[in-house]
This record gives C-alpha cells, structure tokens and sequence, in this order.
C-alpha cells in the first residue's frame, strides 16, 4: 500500500517536472522567433516631402529676383533723372518768372532807381559755369520795411555798346534780408564783355 503510493507520487512528479520542462522549451523557442527583427531593404527617400527646391529652380529664382533688382534699380534711376529734370525745368521757369517781374518793375525807372546801393555784382568764374559769362548779383533789403527789387544788368562790349541786357530780382525781402540770383550772358563764351549795374529798384 505504501508502496503504490510512493510510486504514485514519484509518476506525479515526473509528470510534472516533464510539463515545466516543455514549457520552458517552448518559451524559449517563442522569444528566439520574436526577438530576431528581419533585415530591411534600402529605399530612396520620399522626395516629395522635401521642402527644398532643386538645382534648375533655385537658378531660377535667383535670376529672376537678379532680374527683378535689375528693373527696380532701372525704375529708380530714371525717377531720379525725370525728378531732376523736373526740378531743373521749375528752377528755369522761376529763374524767367522773376526776370519778367524786374524787367517789368524797371520798365518806367527814370536813371538807375532807387536801390543801387543796395546791390552788390560778382563775376563767377567760367570753370564754374560752363565757359559762360555769369554775374551773382547779391540784394540786400537795407531798410526797414519788406521790399522787393528789380535788378538790370548790362553787358557792354570794349566800345561800351550794349550787346545784351538781363533782368533778375528778389521778391518781398525782410529787413536785412539779402537773395544772390545770377545773370547769365547768352553771347558766345569768347565774347570780351563787360558787366555794368544799369538799373536796380525798390518797391
């Protein structure tokens, strides 16, 4: 009796130790399949998710805002040229303005006015103005009130003959105030002239 228990135990034993042993070989083969990862065949990159352009449109780009400089640097040159054209043609037309003014100012003066103590000339040199004649004439208000003057200036050959007149002026001087504009001799530049201060009026 005792005997066929103590066989029973030993085959009760056995059988477990057989079932544990199995598990841990079939584990053993699981983890040996799942821990190995297979080997990945190299792909090219998606290209389409770049955000980078290639070589030719990068070379496009460039020269087109290269271009796009160029015409803007263009488009302000000429702006500069035509503003300075602009402001050239307005300083000539005032420059003419002025000199119907004096020249109507002075049309009925008796003599040589009221104001030629009050008018100073220069001559300017020719390096300066092109080869041309030119006199700054400098007005200075020595009163006490605002004025406003009207200026002749002759210019005579070596004889003394007129040969040509021009009139400049400055409007509504304050006391003490003076204005230089300059009187250009239209003659040839190798004209022998003289300038003389025919005329100056205050009113």
């Amino acid at each position: 009796m005792l005997r066929d228990d103590h066989a029973r135990g030993y085959r009760t034993v056995v059988a477990t130790l057989g079932f544990a042993l199995s598990a841990v070989v079939l584990t053993g083969c699981g983890d040996d399949n799942t821990g190995s990862s297979p080997t990945r065949t190299p792909s090219s990159p998606n290209t389409a998710s770049f955000s980078g352009l290639p070589p030719s449109a990068l070379a496009s780009r460039a020269a087109s805002a290269i271009a796009s400089a160029h015409a803007s640097a263009s488009a302000a040159a000429s702006s500069a040229s035509a503003r300075a054209s602009e402001f050239e043609a307005s300083v000539e037309a005032e420059a003419a303005r002025a000199s119907a003014d004096a020249e109507k100012a002075l049309k009925d003066v008796q003599g040589q006015g009221n104001a030629v103590s009050e008018v100073g000339m220069k001559g300017l040199p020719r390096n300066e103005t092109s080869g041309l004649l030119a006199v700054l004439v400098t007005i200075t208000n020595k009163t006490n009130a605002k004025a406003s003057y009207a200026v002749q200036i002759d210019f005579e050959d070596s004889s003394g003959k007129v040969v040509e007149t021009r009139f400049v002026g400055a409007e509504n001087l304050e006391p003490g105030e003076k204005e230089q504009p300059i009187a250009f001799s239209r003659q040839p530049a190798d004209a022998n002239l003289t300038p003389r201060l025919a005329k100056a009026q205050r009113y």
